[in-house]
């Protein structure tokens, strides 16, 4: 998935207001930029960070940039747009993309269910049971190597694996999918200790027959591609 503008590199001064982040260009002037990422983004709005702006000339839109990547001392990149792995995630599965589920032909997305939930997909297919597919962005790391879910407490998070264990035990398919937008970790796990709740209603879900796929992506200024299947190990809930 290309971006639709070619990002600009900047320096971050402040992320404020969850979804708000003032940067300086580097000639020298001072935007705000919109921050599509309500969590904490824990070791990625650090003051002096270099980051990643997609500029947009959209009239609709009262700010004129997107904050899309860090670029970290090392080289590698982490994707802080929660909502490019939904997009990234949709070609991928319309092109049967995802050895796990490239049987299923059809693809819904944003598919009401549970208690006032809607899926992030429902795959279907000719004899095969539906798929209910809840996708989540993982951006956080705190050892070399190991992404981890979530930075911040996620009740609605916690509320999406209930109700795929509902719709486990009724008989569907159901799959946790992690996208891990960092380009320098190997595995996943849970950040338990941010999130006990989570982390017990994953043991739950997983119980119940909830899947678990982890997938990372390869993360540049030019855009966002799938990679390679991560390990997932699920740790004892705090």
């Amino acid at each position: 998935m290309e971006f639709s503008t070619p990002l600009i590199p900047a320096t971050l001064i402040k992320r404020y207001k969850r979804f708000l982040a003032d940067c300086r260009l580097e000639d020298g002037h001072e935007v705000t930029a919109h921050c599509a990422n309500p969590g904490s983004m824990l070791g990625l709005k650090d003051p002096g960070m270099r980051i990643w702006l997609e500029p947009n000339d959209d009239p609709k839109k009262k700010l004129k940039y997107g904050w899309r990547l860090v670029e970290h001392e090392n080289g590698h990149f982490t994707g802080v747009d929660t909502s490019v792995p939904n997009r990234a995630l949709k070609d991928a599965l319309m092109r049967r993309e995802i050895p796990e589920l490239a049987a299923y032909e059809t693809v819904r997305p944003e598919v009401k269910y549970g208690e006032n939930s809607r899926i992030d997909f429902l795959l279907s297919g000719v004899g095969l049971p539906d798929c209910y597919v809840e996708v989540k962005s993982v951006t956080l790391s705190r050892r070399p190597g190991l992404a981890e879910f979530p930075d911040s407490v996620t009740a609605r998070g916690t509320k999406h694996l209930g109700e795929l264990a509902t719709m486990a035990q009724a008989g569907h398919r159901t799959v946790m999918l992690y996208l891990v937008q960092r380009t320098d970790c190997t595995a996943v796990t849970l950040a338990a200790d941010i999130d006990p709740a989570y982390a017990a209603a994953m043991t739950a879900a997983q119980d119940a027959g909830v899947e678990v796929i982890a997938i990372d992506c390869a993360l540049s200024p030019d855009g966002v591609n799938l990679r390679n299947p991560l390990p997932f190990r699920a740790p004892t809930a705090a």
